[in-house]
């Protein structure tokens, strides 16, 4: 398989030359012009807003022929299509975004309370958490503190960790790469509540991941089972990558992006080493045109489908964690590889047009599970609109 070095990846989004140090470094410039990308993000979603049933169902995937599939309030993704309104609002400052967002809201009546695994901090957080700071209306944050109370019960000492699934019964207390998403939840509860058993618990989660769930060269495994009794680790595998020693590449962006948000939360410089980490060997190991195929070892590859989710993941991740390194040469790397990622997904291979939904196309959910293969998925958008919010907001490094 043929790698392609980090500096190629710049050279084709248009960049000059590979960053080198504070004198000689250059930021990649964007491809687009954020307003008009955000133009044609407002026209497929209001569409979704035109010809959504009116229904209590939530949009998770959208096929060829625009339609979207449906889903229940308690799917793990249910948090999303809020969260996608609230980025337009924030985008835009149309009201009709908010509007469109508090009656989402609406369908997640009871949610905070759904204790079955890790996922109500996708489902809460993305949703509640992003009306939150973009209206301040504090209104919502009695639903958000329940939904950490109920994560908090999800959590063992004698593990260390938080469980992430009850369903699957091969593994005695599973654990997801998934799971450092939602530890954001945490933190933000334990300085809203003061309850500090929140924040460490949090932690505590963190270093048993950063100890256990990484591989020599940084990547990561899917899934660790840890034993109830003693706590140690019984096996390490996969659910829905490629093979237990394979590099899922969503995974992988779950990683970069749950020890950037870790390590912003807490100051430790051992969990920024850590997503830097998880971030140079992702990046290291990108496809020539930027996005990843779902996973780095399929054996298909070239026509193994690609998973735009994993950039836009990856691309939000990168731009905040170019704010919290301290070097120079760092902050230019990490600046640039996210616009690099999202020069790669602001092109028509990339983007949906009408009758088509949603705006990412090209996504893999579960190709194990032969679900949601090469398809718009919700969180696709999600990630790659707060990308957009973040470039828009966050400083780049100081040429």
């Amino acid at each position: 398989m043929k790698y392609f070095p980090f500096f190629l990846i710049l050279l084709l989004a248009g960049s000059c030359a590979e960053p080198a140090g504070e004198a000689d470094a250059q930021l990649l410039e964007p491809a687009f012009d954020l307003d008009s990308l955000t133009e044609v993000a407002a026209r497929q979603y209001a569409k979704t807003l035109e010809t959504l049933p009116d229904t209590n169902r939530i949009p998770r995937n959208a096929h060829p022929d625009g339609s979207w599939n449906l889903v229940k309030k308690g799917n793990w993704v249910s948090g999303f299509y809020p969260g996608v309104l609230w980025h337009l609002y924030a985008l835009t400052g149309d009201e009709k975004w908010k509007e469109a967002g508090e009656a989402e809201l609406l369908k997640l009546d009871s949610v905070q309370f759904f204790d079955y695994d890790h996922d109500i901090g996708f489902r809460i957080f993305n949703s509640f958490g992003s009306a939150l700071r973009f209206t301040k209306d504090s209104s919502y944050v009695p639903v958000i503190v329940d939904a950490a109370k109920t994560l908090k019960t999800r959590y063992r000492p004698v593990t260390g960790v938080i469980r992430s699934w009850d369903w699957h019964d091969q593994w005695q207390y599973p654990v997801i790469i998934d799971n450092m998403m939602n530890l954001e939840l945490l933190f933000w509860a334990a300085r809203q509540t003061g309850d500090a058993e929140m924040e460490t618990i949090a932690i505590s989660h963190a270093e048993h991941t950063m100890d256990n769930h990484f591989r020599d060269d940084y990547s990561t495994y899917h899934v660790l089972d840890y034993d109830t009794l003693s706590g140690s680790v019984r096996e390490k595998v996969t659910f829905q990558g490629y093979a237990d020693s394979s590099m899922w590449a969503r995974g992988q962006a779950w990683a970069i992006y749950g020890f950037t948000l870790t390590a912003r939360e807490t100051g430790r410089a051992d969990f920024l080493k850590q997503a830097q980490s998880a971030a140079d060997i992702f990046l290291k190991r990108l496809p020539e045109d930027g996005v990843p195929y779902w996973d780095f070892d399929a054996p298909g590859i070239p026509d193994e489908p690609k998973d735009a989710s994993a950039a836009a993941i990856a691309a939000s991740a990168l731009l905040e964690l170019s704010q919290l390194v301290e070097a120079a040469d760092d902050q230019y790397r990490y600046h640039n590889a996210a616009i690099a990622l999202l020069n790669a997904l602001a092109t028509p291979e990339y983007l949906a047009a009408l009758p088509q939904q949603g705006l990412l196309l090209h996504s893999t959910g579960h190709k194990p599970g032969n679900s949601e293969i090469d398809e718009h998925i919700i969180y696709a958008d999600y990630y790659f609109l707060e990308a957009l919010l973040r470039l828009k907001e966050l400083q780049p490094p100081t040429e």
